[in-house]
């Protein structure tokens, strides 16, 4: 298994140091490494939210609690907003950030951290496909289709209820809500996620897939949108890179790492450099 590994490094290693462009995708794997919970079933979600307990991850994320319990929809969006501010990328980020110094590259997330931007990562070349909840919108999108930066939004939450304490997140009076895509969620405002996609494609237009490297991490195939796009650049002629321990697998030519993204990072960095 050793060997193998080892195998496995050397080959994402080579195709990292040959490519021209970097394609960086990332699910929501990827921050288990950083210490952020792993929401992998319903008893990893509880684990998480004690509170919660008989509510799977799906029912809670949507924006109907907005509406019928704002409490409840601000104590578990503002612990996550908090968790996200308090949280350091592990070195697996900079290792990235090194690697893509050095190329032509972009980055595709459903994470809605902002982690890739704390990792310093241009904004420029970042595509949150889901938004982020680093910026509000209103909860009621006929109020209006602005989205606003989080920064002066602090949410008090008592995690034993999951429950927001306080005042909620309101502007000229009218409730917020992170400018994340939900589950059923039909108010979302995508124009900032927009944006980010047009100048993610018409990087991808520009360049010769088979001169670019997909390094896909944490990405599962429950939500495939992620995932989607190293299938679709590798039968363009990408290599892919594929990370993950519990779904590496992937076609014939995929390079397939199953292990997590802090480990397998670190490792094919130390054999570049």
């Amino acid at each position: 298994m050793i060997n193998a590994m080892t195998d496995l490094y050397t080959q994402a290693a080579e195709a990292i140091q040959s490519a021209k462009h970097i394609y960086i995708t990332a699910g929501a794997g990827m921050g288990v490494d950083s210490g952020l919970p792993d929401f992998r079933g319903d008893e990893g979600f509880w684990r998480a939210y004690p509170a919660l307990r008989g509510y799977p991850f799906e029912e809670m994320a949507n924006p109907k609690w907005f509406i019928k319990d704002p409490t409840r929809a601000w104590g578990f969006y503002g612990h996550r907003l908090n968790l996200y501010r308090a949280t350091s990328p592990h070195e697996g980020f900079a290792v990235l950030r090194k690697w893509a110094d050095a190329k032509d590259h972009f980055v595709f997330t459903s994470n809605v951290d902002g982690a890739f931007q704390k990792a310093g990562f241009e904004s420029s070349k970042i595509n949150e496909c889901h938004g982020s909840l680093h910026h509000v919108q209103y909860v009621d999108p006929h109020l209006g289709q602005e989205i606003w930066s989080a920064e002066d939004v602090f949410v008090d939450v008592d995690m034993e209820k999951v429950r927001a304490v306080g005042d909620l997140p309101r502007r000229d009076g009218h409730l917020l809500r992170p400018n994340i895509l939900m589950f059923g969620d039909w108010n979302w405002l995508a124009g900032r996620s927009a944006h980010q996609e047009d100048r993610n494609e018409a990087w991808l237009n520009e360049i010769n897939p088979e001169e670019m490297v997909v390094i896909e991490m944490g990405a599962g195939t429950a939500i495939p949108t992620v995932r989607s796009q190293g299938n679709r650049w590798e039968r363009h002629g990408a290599t892919l890179i594929r990370i993950n321990p519990r779904e590496s697998h992937g076609s014939s030519a995929t390079i397939s790492i199953p292990c997590g993204a802090k480990e397998a990072l670190l490792a094919i960095d130390a054999l570049i450099h």
